[in-house]
């Protein structure tokens, strides 16, 4: 174990932002990851080794791992939830599947983009039929479809280069009240993570004599089945992980005593999900870890909601879930507060500095 000063270890509230509004701007759906792997990749040039395999999980290696010490896997998936274009439409609109699932109701009126099929991406809307439209008494949900301005099919197909199989996003605008602390953008899920991912990532790069080799991963396509963490667990083989979340805030809509993942008060570590029941000896060290060094987090019993510790456990691997609250994720808008996501580095930060080959093997 090494001693970390945290008062020490200073965390610039501007650089911490324009990373997340970086990564929160990449266009990256499940199985498009492509915008979010160069953002990785540009954030560790001169201290680490980015590899990129077919799934496009990024696999980050610090300069200063040896591979003769126990390995700790910190993880964040990079994908987020998103549409495919299934059909063009003979009136120029497209219909759309859902990469991943949004929250019914949000997506009506969202204005996205899409991708052509030159790889250029262009504005569309989610349009809804306007209540103009509809009988007096006619209730529920219209059908949502996606348009981007063409008045045909072969308009969309030739002006525009529309094309099925091409990814949607939402086009949200990132934002960051540094007075209050609040960043609103989409893709938090898990993009909140990553960001605490790749600073504390980069802090442990900077120690000496770490009792653990660190590794990050950047896991693809989480919001379809947690496919790309399985892959990256059979290649790397850790001995114990760390992974990062931006996981569902639920303080503005349980009763105050029953609220367990509030914005503002730290990360969220899941004792279980319909994914895993977190190992308890690691839970229990990693949260008395928390304690000691005096950083502010809290737990939950989640009654839905899996992550990539799911995988990671079943492979045999002890796992704890660091999830940053976010309000209203899997919608086009989203928001967080950058204490929960460098308190979450920090936890992580922590823990490599505090386990050992003893401590791995106990858990």
């Amino acid at each position: 174990m090494i001693e970390v000063s945290n008062d020490a270890w200073a965390i610039d509230r501007s650089e911490l932002s324009e990373l997340l509004c970086r990564l929160s701007q990449a266009k990256a759906p499940s199985g498009f990851e492509d915008e979010v792997v160069e953002v990785v990749r540009d954030f560790c040039q001169g201290w680490a080794t980015v590899d990129v395999d077919s799934l496009l999980n990024v696999t980050i290696t610090p300069n200063t791992v040896t591979g003769e010490k126990p390995l700790l896997l910190l993880d964040a998936h990079g994908d987020e939830v998103g549409a495919l274009v299934r059909a063009i439409k003979a009136n120029g609109t497209m219909s759309f599947v859902e990469l991943g699932r949004f929250t019914k109701g949000t997506m009506g009126g969202q204005d996205v983009y899409v991708r052509m099929a030159d790889g250029e991406w262009v504005r569309g809307v989610m349009g809804v039929r306007p209540p103009h439209f509809s009988a007096a008494n006619q209730g529920g949900e219209s059908e949502v479809l996606l348009d981007i301005g063409a008045v045909s099919k072969s308009d969309a197909l030739e002006r525009f280069g529309a094309g099925i199989g091409e990814p949607v996003v939402p086009a949200t605008h990132y934002s960051y009240d540094e007075g209050r602390d609040i960043a609103v953008g989409k893709a938090f899920d898990c993009r909140a993570g990553v960001c605490a991912l790749l600073i504390a990532l980069r802090r442990l790069s900077c120690l000496e004599n770490l009792p653990v080799d660190v590794v990050g991963c950047v896991s693809a396509q989480e919001e379809v089945g947690e496919r790309g963490i399985a892959e990256v667990v059979r290649r790397v083989k850790p001995d114990i992980a760390f992974a990062f979340e931006g996981c569902p805030a639920d303080d503005t809509f349980v009763p105050a005593d029953e609220v367990q993942t509030a914005l503002g008060c730290g990360p969220m570590f899941r004792y279980f999900d319909v994914s895993m029941i977190t190992n308890p000896r690691y839970q229990r060290f990693v949260l008395a870890l928390a304690g000691r060094e005096g950083i502010a987090c809290q737990t939950s019993v989640r009654a839905g909601g899996s992550t990539n510790g799911g995988p990671l456990h079943t492979h045999g691997v002890p796992c704890v879930v660091a999830g940053v609250p976010c309000r209203y994720i899997h919608a086009g808008t989203a928001l967080c507060a950058l204490s929960d996501i460098e308190s979450a580095a920090r936890i992580a930060v922590a823990t490599a500095c505090a386990l050992d080959e003893k401590l791995v093997r106990s858990f």
